[in-house]
C-alpha cells in the first residue's frame, strides 16, 4: 500500500505550505540522526518524513500525489529531488555552510573617498591641485604575496589543499571551510615581516586632480584605480573626490546664477542711479532705472558661473534692498518734509491696490 504522506507529517490534506513546513521541522528535529545515533528506526522515520515533505512542498508533485496517490516518477518512493535545498533551509541551525567552499581569489581593493574644499572663485574658473591620499598599497617587500621573499606556501595538511573539510551528519556528508587555512588550501608559514602577512601596507600617495569650471557643491570626481590595493594581487579600487564649495562672503549660488543683496537709498530707486556692484572677477557698474521698486532683482548677463556641460555663463543677480536711515540731519528732514507735502494726495499703484483690497474686506 502506498505511503500516506499527509499521515506521515500528521497534517490534513488541506494543510497550507506553512503548516507543512512547521510539521516537517518539528518531526525532522525529533528524528534527526544526530539526535538518535545508532537508532535505525529513527533514521528510517527521518527518511520517510523527508520524502513526504519533498513531495508535498512541491506544488506539481503534490497535485500529482493527490490525484494518483503516488509521487510522480515512482510508486511512492522518494526520488531525492530538491532535498539539498530542503536540508539547508530546515537545518541551518544544526550546522553552518553546506555549500562548497571556494578558495579566495584576487579581490579588488576598496574604493576611497576624499573631501576637497574649494572656493566659489575656484569653482568658477576650475583648478588643478594636488592632494595627499592615505590608502593601502601592495607591500614593497613581498610584492603583495604576504610571504617572506623566497618563501613558498605549503599545502594545508588539514584539507589537503581543497580549502574545505567534509564530515558526516548521520547519513549525509557536509562540507565546511577549512578552519586552518580559511579556505585557501595553503598555509603561509613565513609571513612577511613588513606587512605581517597581509600583503598590503599603509601609505600615502600624492595625486594631481583637475576640477572643471562650473562644478557644483556635492559633485564627485572618480579617479579609476587610485583607491586601495586589492588582496592577493587584485586591482586597486577607485578614488572618489567629493567637492565641497565654501560659503562666499557676498554671493549665494543658484545653479549657474549668483545672487547678492545690494543696499540702496530711496533717491537711488526713485531717481535712478549707477552703482558699483561686485562680480567674482572684480566689480561692474549696475544701472538702476528710475522708479525701481525695493526687492526688485536686476541682472548683469553672463557674469555668473559657467555651465559645466555647455557653453556660456549664468547671470549675476542683484536684489535691491531699501535702506532707511535711522537718523536724519536738519537738511535731510527739511527735504523729506517738503517731499511729503508735495506728494500729498498722490497714490502709487501699490498703495491704490492695497486700499481697494482693504475696502472690500471692511465692507
Amino acid at each position: 500500500m502506498a505511503t500516506d504522506y499527509y499521515e506521515v507529517l500528521g497534517v490534513g490534506r488541506e494543510a497550507s505550505d506553512a503548516e507543512l513546513k512547521r510539521a516537517y521541522r518539528q518531526l525532522a528535529m525529533q528524528y534527526h540522526p544526530d539526535k538518535n545515533a545508532g537508532d535505525k528506526a529513527a533514521e528510517e522515520r527521518f527518511k520517510q518524513i523527508s520524502e513526504a515533505y519533498a513531495v508535498l512542498s512541491d506544488a506539481d508533485k503534490r497535485a500529482h500525489y493527490d490525484r494518483f496517490g503516488v509521487a510522480p516518477g515512482a510508486g511512492g518512493g522518494f526520488d531525492g529531488g530538491g532535498f539539498g535545498t530542503l536540508f539547508e533551509d530546515i537545518f541551518e541551525n544544526f550546522f553552518a555552510g553546506g555549500g562548497r567552499a571556494r578558495r579566495p581569489r584576487a579581490a579588488r581593493g576598496d574604493d576611497l573617498q576624499y573631501e576637497l574644499k574649494i572656493t566659489l572663485e575656484e569653482a568658477a574658473t576650475g583648478i588643478e591641485t594636488k592632494v595627499q591620499v592615505p590608502r593601502l598599497e601592495a607591500c614593497e617587500t613581498c610584492r603583495g604575496t604576504g610571504g617572506e621573499p623566497g618563501s613558498t606556501r605549503t599545502t594545508c595538511e588539514t584539507c589537503r589543499g581543497q580549502g574545505q573539510v567534509r564530515f558526516s551528519q548521520g547519513f549525509l556528508t557536509v562540507a565546511r571551510t577549512c578552519p586552518k587555512c580559511q579556505g585557501e588550501g595553503e598555509i603561509n608559514k613565513s609571513p612577511c615581516k613588513t606587512c605581517r602577512g597581509e600583503g598590503r601596507q599603509r601609505s600615502e600617495r600624492l595625486l594631481g586632480i583637475k576640477i572643471p569650471a562650473g562644478i557644483e557643491d556635492g559633485m564627485q570626481l572618480r579617479l579609476s584605480g587610485e583607491g586601495s590595493a586589492g588582496v592577493h594581487g587584485g586591482p586597486h579600487g577607485d578614488l572618489y573626490v567629493l567637492v565641497r564649495i565654501r560659503d562666499h562672503a557676498i554671493f549665494t549660488r543658484h545653479g549657474v546664477d549668483l545672487v547678492c543683496d545690494v543696499p540702496v537709498s530711496f533717491p537711488q530707486l526713485a531717481l535712478g542711479a549707477d552703482v558699483d556692484v561686485p562680480v567674482l572677477a572684480g566689480s561692474e557698474t549696475l544701472k538702476i532705472p528710475a522708479g525701481t521698486q525695493p526687492q526688485q532683482v536686476l541682472r548683469l548677463r553672463g557674469k555668473g558661473l559657467p555651465h559645466l556641460r555647455g557653453r556660456g555663463h549664468g547671470d549675476a543677480c542683484y536684489r535691491l534692498v531699501l535702506e532707511v536711515p535711522q537718523k536724519l540731519n536738519a537738511k535731510q528732514r527739511e527735504a523729506l518734509d517738503a517731499y511729503d507735502k508735495a506728494s500729498s494726495g498722490q497714490r502709487g499703484p501699490l498703495l491704490t491696490s492695497f486700499l481697494e483690497r482693504m475696502k472690500k474686506i471692511l465692507e
